[in-house]
């Protein structure tokens, strides 16, 4: 069977590393020459997945089409599964998550709960709406890896907001962010991992530790495995599907947003679990039974992200020490160049407890820095 995958970044590349094992075919379309998954891959295209002429002339040459990022070119899609094309996720649940006002839309009209929101189409509408500061602006569309999301505190941020269609949502009181990973195949079997937590980097916004287990009452855990199982279902989805929760000090599960791809709070997946989040995904796509989900070990991941002064040729300071550490596994992106903040890579640390694992976690953070090996840094 010839599958191609749109998108050629990190998690096409560690998609490609466990279809290896399962000796699949597999193609990559990606506009950049460099991409992580560029050498992985049976074939690879150099072309843009948002386009919508070479997204059906890749599609084409496939029978099974996937994808590792959501921004990739519907209207196409739509044409080759009418054409036979088996595409999962499914076009249609594409479409929704390309626009976070909708996914917003999606979850009330299916009784999900989710933080209070309002619709905007621009700054004035955003200066006009009922929307009590604090809360936050996302844009409807592109934004991704925390661009696109700004804290409105007070009515003179208002005038910095963005003027574009926007999704305002009440600000959450959070004890903590959590994420399920739910799988299905065509058959509508469906599993789950075990809950992740995430911490951020409060500059970047983004994830920097992720861990498993997570610590909540069995009540909690329950809500939030069947929110994701309603929302899969709901959807008719098949593949992974990354639900980001929002858990409150009122003791709330409220939905965040969803992913329907592998995702960053699944990475630890690969030496954690007994099926990784990759693995699942490709048995998901094609119809095969789903793996076991186990935590083997606790674990904890932390995001190499590139250091903020730094842009240019990559270089990782103290990696030796770091491959010195006993139950730590590196994965390194490939990614040439780095930039501020930039995903680079990440490490998962397996430990006997969960607090042994994040005190290890939080060492490498300190010793492993993601640098420029030249002189340009960022302004």
């Amino acid at each position: 069977m010839k599958i191609g995958i749109l998108g050629g970044g990190q998690l096409g590349k560690m998609l490609l590393q466990k279809a290896a094992d399962f000796d699949l075919d597999l193609s990559v379309l990606d506009p950049d020459m460099d991409a992580p998954a560029r050498f992985l891959c049976r074939e690879f295209t150099r072309g843009d997945f948002r386009n919508y002429d070479e997204v059906l002339a890749f599609g084409r040459k496939t029978e099974l089409l996937t994808i590792e990022i959501e921004h990739v070119n519907t209207k196409a899609l739509h044409v080759l599964e009418k054409e036979g094309v088996r595409i999962y996720p499914q076009p249609s649940v594409i479409e929704l998550v390309q626009d976070k006002g909708a996914q917003k839309v999606f979850n009330r009209t299916h009784t999900i709960p989710t933080t209070a929101f309002q619709l905007v189409a621009n700054r004035n509408e955003l200066m006009q709406s009922s929307m009590r500061t604090p809360f936050i602006q996302k844009l409807r569309r592109e934004g991704y890896d925390g661009r696109g999301v700004k804290k409105i505190k007070n009515d003179a941020d208002k005038t910095e907001a963005f003027d574009a269609p926007s999704v305002l949502e009440e600000l959450a009181d959070i004890e903590m962010e959590i994420s399920v990973l739910i799988a299905r195949n065509q058959n509508g079997d469906i599993k789950h991992f075990p809950l992740t937590g995430m911490t951020f980097n409060p500059e970047a916004n983004l994830v920097e530790y992720l861990f498993s287990p997570v610590v909540v009452s069995p009540q909690i855990e329950k809500e939030a495995i069947d929110i994701a199982t309603t929302l899969i279902d709901s959807l008719q989805m098949v593949g992974i599907l990354a639900v980001e929760l929002f858990l409150t000090k009122q003791g709330k599960i409220l939905v965040n947003e969803i992913a329907p791809r592998p995702h960053n709070s699944g990475h630890h997946t690969i030496e954690a679990c007994q099926t990784s989040q990759y693995e699942q995904h490709l048995r998901a796509i094609l119809n095969l039974p789903l793996g076991a989900t186990d935590l083997l070990r606790p674990a904890v991941m932390v995001n190499l992200l590139g250091e903020k002064d730094h842009e240019g040729p990559v270089q990782y300071e103290g990696l030796d020490k770091i491959l010195a550490i006993p139950g730590a596994h590196v994965h390194l992106y490939g990614k040439k160049i780095t930039k501020p903040f930039r995903k680079m890579g990440h490490v998962t640390v397996l430990a006997d407890t969960a607090d042994q694992a994040m005190l290890q976690a939080k060492k490498i953070k300190s010793m492993l820095k993601v640098v420029s090996s030249g002189s340009v840094t960022a302004n």
